[in-house]
Order: C-alpha cells, then structure tokens, then sequence
C-alpha cells in the first residue's frame, strides 16, 4: 500500500463520525470493505466489526485490535434559549478543540453547533474573566450555542445522552511535511486502516487470525472486553497511537512502537520478543516504549484475565487526542510488521 493510499483511506476514516457509542457511521462503512475483499465478517452485539481470516492451523487463535470510537463530547442538559450544556466523552479537555463548528448528532438529523467560551472584551466583574488569567477552563465552563429553540432541538432528536463531535469540515486530515498525516481522531482511526490493510494483504495466516475494530474503547474498552470474554484467544495485539512527550523515549519518525508496560500493566515478554524478531527480519525500524498515562485494548483485555498474552504496537503521534500528527511510514511499517508475523517465515 502507497502513503498516497494510505492517506486516501484514513481521510476517509477520519470523516466518519465515531463518538463512543454512537458508532453506525463508520460501522457500515467497515462491514462493506471488509466483506469487498472477500473476509468473513460480522458485527456482535457490542458493536465490534470482526473479520476473520483462517489459519493453516486452527490451534491458536490471534487479535488484531484497532478501537474505532473517537473522543468527543456528551449533552448533559438543555436550556431554553438553546444552549447545550456539555461534558467530556473520553479523554479530552475543551481547549484541545478550542471555538469552532461542532456537530450535533440527533437522532433524527445532524446539526451545527458553535463550542464556546464566552467573550473576551470583559472584566473583572465577568465570570470568564478568570479563565483569560488564572484558572485552566473546564468542561462545565463551556457550551454550545445553537440559536435554536428547545422545541427544534427536541425535533432534531437532540436530549442529553446526545453526542457532539469537531464538526467534519475542521476534521479533514492534511499532509504535513510530505509523509507525516495531521487530523483530530487519528486515534484510532489511523489504527483501522491498518486493520483493513491487513484484511486485503493477509494471504495464509498461521493459524486463525480475527481483525476486531473494537467499540467504545474510549469509555472503558468495552468492546474488547465483550469480544474476549466470549471468544478464546490466545493473543492479542493492540494497535495504537503512542505519544510523543519528552517523559518517553519516542521520536516522531517511521519507526513504530511496541510497549513494554502502560498504565494498566506489563505486556506479555514472549510476544513481544517474537514482534521484536519479526521486526528485525523485515528491516523494520522498531522502538521500545513504556508509558504511565495509557491504556490499550491489549493491557485492558490481559489485567482483567480474559487474554493471557497482549502486547501494543503504536506509531508516534504528536498531540495525543487533540490535533494529532503521525508518519505515514510508521503506519505502513505496522502493516508490513503484523503482515509478516502473521504469516510467519516464507
């Protein structure tokens, strides 16, 4: 696959809106790629898309994670003159989004809304005052102004439980210095493309191979935990962004990431060495990471006992669930590595 394709396929990802929970956009989206290339697949009742790939051997059986849920954000509460009152839905701060076009998901159509703060022309004796100076804003500080009635909003299918997400014309990614992808919801919208990379170049898999492009995994991993509690596997490999501070030994670059420990625990020490040798035979540039302030499909599913193996291979991204910026090359190298290790030596 091409960075050009690559890119091509995430941008159009990235366009589908996703709120945890609220998923359907992109759901039928994946259900009909997947079935295009000919792979079983199916959707189970936690909203996880599953393709399957058979192995040569049915002894094992392997995971693939890639969380299609984004970050956004929830209505709490109505006022009358139209206002929404909102919250976070995973984990993200209003200032990452900053004023702009937001899209409202009503049941029954999509409306634009305003994210805002308040005015800046304003002194002491305003309440956002503060915020200008001395105090970081917080979620119950902002709205969304829609300058509709509640009686239109109420028609549009909107009610707290909503979901609100950076409206799409904000979220078109953008090629940055030629190879490097910038958007919102690369994660894990990037992590996807993979996963529909691999269903389209996975020619004779080992042994039994599941593509899971999990739900609501911003909320809890939810749907990893309803998939691996009702199917054995044996491994599991999550697939993520990884972020770029100066606490973590992580360059932006073409080389991906595989993790040793995050927030939630130790990753398995045996599957990671087979991804190291793996990496090592295909010429893939690999770096070693381990993270506090993180989680994955694959430390989730292993701490609560429900797979006994999981690693996480990530590819260095830039501004973490915000305005995220990540190297095509590190994306395509996950593809190249996960492809081989799936296939074994030739």
């Amino acid at each position: 696959m091409t960075l050009d394709h690559l890119f091509t396929t995430i941008e159009e990802l990235v366009l589908l809106h996703s709120p945890s929970g609220v998923e359907s956009e992109i759901d039928g989206v994946l259900l009909e790629r997947f079935k295009a290339l000919g792979v079983e697949t199916w959707q189970d009742d936690a909203g996880n898309v599953i393709a399957f790939l058979p192995g040569q051997s049915h002894e094992r059986t392997l995971a693939i994670t890639g969380h299609k849920d984004e970050i956004g954000m929830i209505v709490k509460a109505i006022e009358a003159n139209g206002r929404l009152q909102i919250r976070r839905l995973g984990g993200t701060f209003p200032w990452v989004y900053g004023e702009g076009v937001v899209d409202i998901l009503g049941d029954q159509r999509l409306l634009q809304g305003v994210l805002s703060f308040g005015s800046r022309h304003i002194s002491h004796e305003s309440p956002q005052k503060v915020f200008q100076e001395n105090v970081p804003l917080k979620w119950e500080d902002t709205w969304v102004e829609t300058k509709l009635s509640a009686a239109e909003l109420e028609e549009a299918g909107v009610r707290p439980g909503s979901r609100v997400v950076v409206g799409n014309h904000r979220k078109r990614p953008f090629r940055l210095g030629g190879a490097y992808i910038a958007s919102y919801t690369l994660d894990n919208k990037a992590a996807v493309a993979i996963l529909l990379a691999l269903a389209e170049q996975i020619q004779s898999p080992r042994y039994d191979v599941y593509l899971v492009a999990s739900a609501k995994e911003e909320v809890g991993a939810i749907g990893v935990l309803h998939f691996t509690q009702r199917q054995k596997i044996d491994e599991l490999i999550a697939l993520e962004v990884c972020p770029i501070a100066p606490e973590y030994p992580v360059q932006a670059g073409e080389a991906p990431v595989l993790l040793s420990q995050d927030g939630y625990g130790v990753y398995d020490e045996q599957l990671n060495q087979r991804l190291r040798e793996a990496a090592q035979q295909q010429g893939v540039p690999l770096q070693l990471a381990v993270l506090s302030g993180f989680g994955s499909d694959g430390s989730i599913a292993m701490k609560s006992g429900h797979v006994a193996r999981s690693a996480c291979l990530g590819f260095p991204t830039e501004n973490t669930h915000g305005y995220e910026i990540a190297h095509l090359g590190a994306i395509s190298n996950c593809i190249q590595l996960l492809r081989a290790y799936c296939e074994g030596e030739k």
